[in-house]
């Protein structure tokens, strides 16, 4: 097992694998930024190293200064998180080339579905269904050769990159070419990319990901779904696990072809793979995410899996002492993504001093924040502050249970998401589990959104 590991990243991510270090008796050292200089995770580490100014660009995407980072510090593995470098692969391929384990996939898992079309071909050839697409394409030219083939209304998705960026639904030939070359400057100043590739558009699908664990043994399970379909600007606001539209029939339909087509590319640690879902229930393939996700507590929560335990484990060559039939779905679990904006004009990311701050407890309540009463919200990085998620035996009272957190949830000082929960929360056609993609831009008016 290793005995000090480097966490290359920050806020409540970099706390959390921090706790799984010490839970497991390893030292954990955190390469921070300038601007988190003084940042619950730098305090909580037993080591820390500044690897640059508060700019991504030259700190938590600096691969030469995190690499130096964890080898001075003498650290033998490298955990991403999620974000930054977690699903590049380059720097997997120079931890490996520097005897560092990199808590995640092989380079070359990584490579191989962070191109999205490459992604859907290996898709396709283990057997998961995939909506009808289109090669890369470069020029407005060449998309059109595919317009009969893909139909209107359309999707175009960047073959790099994520975050949402580079997604623009299109609904006639007219905009087409508009939203295209705006979507391709998007990407390749995000990502030096251009690539883009067209999709069919389903405006009403949901969104649902498998979670699953490999080995570097050849063994792999899937820990069920989740639904992540509520969504703004491609971002995800609002998880739940399980799903309440997969039968246990089709959860473990997808989930054993998910794990098959992972292992089919030599894949090891903990991946997603995501699906769309239609109103007839045929689900297709959209992409994976090579990394943990932001939405892994609600997994965690619904089968007792430690995720990041798992993931080190993995790394540090263990054989997954899971089997199938040792995952067991209990209960409900919501995650509610509270961030610094108003969502009364459309999500606006907001800055500030935290004045006062006080989590909500009692049963079935995890919180996973990196806020303290004076901390100062930085405007480099993602607005998310903190994850309030809820277990309880049911939906219902899952609800129930996160309205009663968010009524004890208190962070002054800073404008954040919280009040927009309370509303979505009693909204009738959310309880009725009514979401899809475009549930929130669909229901903006009704639910307060500017």
């Amino acid at each position: 097992m290793f005995k000090k590991i480097l966490i290359a990243n920050r806020g409540e991510i970099a706390l959390r694998v921090i706790r799984a270090c010490h839970e497991m008796g390893i030292e954990a050292v955190v390469a921070h930024s300038e601007a988190d200089r003084d940042s619950l995770p730098v305090q909580l580490a037993d080591d820390s190293v500044c690897i640059g100014p508060g700019a991504s660009a030259k700190s938590y995407l600096n691969i030469p200064n995190i690499i130096s980072a964890a080898m001075l510090t003498g650290c033998e593995a490298i955990h991403p998180g999620y974000g930054f470098l977690s699903e590049n692969a380059n720097f997997a391929e120079i931890c490996e080339a520097c005897n560092l384990v990199f808590i995640g996939p092989p380079s070359t898992a990584v490579t191989k579905m962070g191109d999205k079309v490459q992604a859907r071909q290996v898709a396709i050839d283990t057997g998961l269904p995939v909506l009808p697409g289109t090669p890369i394409l470069r020029t407005v030219s060449e998309a059109e050769q595919y317009f009969d083939h893909i139909g209107f209304p359309m999707i175009l998705k960047a073959v790099a990159g994520g975050g949402g960026r580079g997604i623009r639904p299109v609904q006639t030939r007219a905009e087409f070419t508009h939203l295209f070359t705006t979507a391709q400057s998007e990407v390749r100043e995000a990502f030096h990319d251009d690539g883009i590739y067209l999709e069919r558009y389903l405006p009403r699908a949901r969104h649902i990901e498998i979670q699953i664990l490999c080995d570097a043994h050849g063994h792999g399970i899937h820990l069920g779904e989740r639904n992540c379909s509520l969504q703004r600007r491609r971002q995800k606001v609002l998880e739940e696990a399980p799903s309440t539209v997969l039968t246990p029939e089709l959860r473990a339909e997808i989930g054993t072809k998910a794990v098959k087509t992972a292992l089919s590319i030599g894949y090891r640690g903990a991946g997603t793979m995501e699906f769309l879902l239609d109103d007839q229930g045929r689900y297709y393939f959209m992409e994976m995410n090579t990394r943990l996700q932001v939405e892994h507590p609600i997994t965690e929560l619904v089968t007792g899996v430690d995720l990041v335990r798992q993931q080190i484990l993995i790394a540090a060559g263990e054989p997954l002492a899971l089997q199938q039939r040792d995952i067991v779905i209990d209960g409900h679990a919501l995650e509610l993504r509270i961030c610094a904006e108003d969502a009364d004009h459309d999500f606006r990311p907001v800055t500030g001093d935290v004045e006062g701050y006080l989590p909500p407890g009692g049963p079935g309540v995890r919180v996973d924040s990196h806020l303290y009463s004076g901390y100062s919200i930085p405007p480099h990085y993602d607005s998310l502050i903190s994850k309030l998620c809820v277990w309880a035996p049911t939906r219902s009272q899952a609800i129930e249970r996160a309205l009663r957190a968010l009524d004890e949830y208190r962070i002054d000082g800073v404008t954040t998401t919280i009040p927009f929960f309370k509303r979505l929360l009693v909204y009738e056609p959310y309880l009725r589990g009514e979401t899809y993609t475009n549930f929130l831009a669909d229901h903006a008016g009704a639910l307060g959104i500017g």
